[in-house]
Formats: C-alpha cells, sequence, structure tokens
C-alpha cells in the first residue's frame, strides 16, 4: 500500500514524502530508456536531415566529381558534419541519446548477467566501445579530420557485428521474463533487422567504389540510400528493447536513516 514516511535528523526539521506500493519515492518503467534513446537519436539524424535540406540542399548533395542534379540526396557525413546549424542541431540532440544508451548496456547486463554472465559482460564492453567510437565519427567530422571520421566509423561497424550477434542470442535468457513467447517473438525480429543492416553493407561498399574509383555520376547518391539504411536499422535494433524492458522498474528509494 502506497504511504508516506517521515525522516528527521538532529538540529533540522522532518521530511515527508510520498512512497509507492513497493516502498520508492518515485517510479517508472525500463521501457522508457530504450524509448528516449529512440526519440532522440531519430530526431538527431531526421532533424539534420531536414535543416540540410532547407538551408544547404545544393551543397550537401555535392561531392568532389559531381553535383544536382547528377547527385540528388546526401550522405549521412555531409548532412550531420558539413554546415551550421545542422551539424549543431544534430550534435546536441546526440548528447542527448547517450544516457539512455549507456543505460540501456547496463539494463541489459543486469537482465542477462545471471543466466549468461561471460556472455552479459562481453556484451556490455563490446557495447560501450561502440558507444565510444560512435562519438569518434559523431564528433570528428569528415571536414575535421576525415581518417579520424573514418577509423572510428569502421570500427563502430566492425563492432556492431558481436554486439547485434550477442544480443540476439542473449535477448531471451532473462530471468524477469513475463511472457517466453514475446521474447522469442522479438529475437527473431532483432534477427531480420541485423539480416538486413548487413545486407545493406555490400551494396553500399560496392556504389562507394563506382563512386570514388570509377567516378560514376548518380552513384554516390545510392550510396547515401544504403549510408542511411544502416542508421535507421541500427536505431530500429535498439528501439526493440522497449520489449524486454518493460519487465524492469526504474525507482529512487529512500536512504536508511542513519542512527
Amino acid at each position: 500500500m502506497a504511504g508516506s514516511q517521515r525522516l528527521g535528523s538532529s538540529g533540522s526539521s522532518s521530511r515527508e514524502f510520498h512512497l509507492t506500493a513497493g516502498g520508492a519515492i518515485h517510479k517508472v518503467t525500463g521501457w522508457w530508456v530504450p524509448f528516449l534513446h529512440t526519440v532522440f537519436a531519430s530526431t538527431a539524424f531526421v532533424g539534420a536531415l531536414v535543416i540540410g535540406w532547407k538551408l544547404h540542399y545544393y551543397k550537401i548533395v555535392k561531392n568532389e566529381y559531381y553535383g544536382y542534379p547528377d547527385e540528388w540526396f546526401p550522405s549521412v557525413s555531409a548532412t550531420i558534419g558539413d554546415r551550421y546549424p545542422g551539424r549543431n542541431v544534430f550534435q546536441i540532440l546526440i548528447a542527448l541519446t547517450a544516457p539512455p544508451r549507456l543505460l540501456l548496456h547496463i539494463f541489459w547486463y543486469i537482465l542477462t548477467a545471471r543466466a549468461a554472465p561471460k556472455r552479459a559482460k562481453a556484451l556490455f564492453w563490446i557495447g560501450f566501445l561502440r558507444t565510444w567510437t560512435c562519438g569518434g565519427w559523431v564528433y570528428v567530422t569528415s571536414g575535421d579530420d576525415h581518417d579520424v571520421h573514418d577509423v572510428m566509423m569502421i570500427a563502430y561497424m566492425l563492432l556492431t557485428l558481436p554486439y547485434m550477434i550477442l544480443l540476439t542470442k542473449t535477448c531471451a535468457l532473462s530471468p524477469f521474463s513475463y511472457n517466453d513467447r514475446v521474447l522469442t517473438q522479438n529475437k527473431r525480429r532483432r534477427k531480420w533487422v541485423a539480416i538486413m543492416f548487413f545486407g545493406s553493407i555490400p551494396p553500399m561498399i560496392y556504389f562507394f567504389i563506382s563512386h570514388k574509383v570509377h567516378h560514376i555520376a548518380g552513384a554516390y547518391t545510392t550510396y547515401a540510400f544504403f549510408e542511411w539504411a544502416l542508421i535507421v536499422f541500427d536505431v530500429m535494433f535498439d528501439s526493440l528493447a522497449m520489449v524486454e524492458f518493460q519487465a524492469l522498474d526504474l525507482a529512487v528509494l529512500p536512504a536508511k536513516p542513519t542512527e
């Protein structure tokens, strides 16, 4: 039953606050963590694309060989890193994505550590390194340092392979599950999203080589579509955690009074 608790100490007035049925000051479902991550990440990329499209369209679709109308859709790098204010809006929103992203890794460890402790630790550290490399290509743009930007992006994509495989294999092992059938269905969705993510990489590389080596007009626009597809599938993959995280609550508990 919900109620109130009064804490006091010598020389100070007592404080009274409401407690939930579980004895917490405040409690929210863990569903909010992947939800906020999805909202901030999606808004960051879509917002940068809309701003760039409205203010700098001809500049962000132009590359070293061609411009409009041969190239008519911007790459991710050109959209998020080349122009003000799109770059700044993007980086602010991506900064807001960091707290729920780190909580995603912590909560996945909590959910899976009992059933598969070694796999849970590996998943946490791979996820953490993947987040760090994400910051590398987000905040060091191709205009700042092309080599650092590319190395960080390649490292991010390489870490995505074990991250998606480990999470797909581990996600249904949570002992806090309230519906095994739902977890199994969500695991199947993760497999398909991971397949679409990695299936987009070979054609993306093909069209990048067509642009960079063979200088084919329009190839970079096609490359850009596959690059944006990776962003969509990446965000979609982590958004599926909304199903598993319904079994967790985030609670603020009162500390025990000191004697």
